[in-house]
């Protein structure tokens, strides 16, 4: 059975390129210690919703995009082990340079309940 962290975050548009290279930097490390494989995806097709949208969870600004990600670890005991040395690893402090409001991102553990084959 895995595991999936999953993020929604509001990056400035001019911050895309800065935005890519942060979390190749910060991927690379999940993958490190355990992760099997992380998705980062700009925004291309997120309509404005009547009641919610992604944009308005993470209050978006007009000149933001809205970043969809997320971590799949093999199980939840590995996801663990693998978030507390990721959040105690000296490289995180270059965390201090992210290039989106982290006040507004939205995350959390899943379990998965449904997972088909490609």
């Amino acid at each position: 059975m895995s595991y999936v962290d999953g993020f929604v975050i509001a990056v400035p548009d001019t911050n895309r390129e800065s935005f890519i290279k942060h979390a190749s930097t910060f991927d690379a490390i999940f993958l490190e210690f355990g992760a099997t494989r992380v998705l980062e995806c700009w925004a291309d097709d997120v309509p404005e919703g009547k009641l919610t949208d992604f944009r308005r969870a993470v209050q978006a600004k007009e000149d933001e995009s809205v970043v969809f990600s997320w971590v799949e670890w093999p199980d939840k005991a590995t996801r663990d082990a693998g978030m507390e040395k990721f959040m105690k690893d000296p490289r995180m402090e270059a965390a201090s340079d992210c290039p989106f409001d982290g006040k507004r991102m939205i995350f959390g553990g899943f379990v998965p309940v449904v997972s088909l084959p490609a």
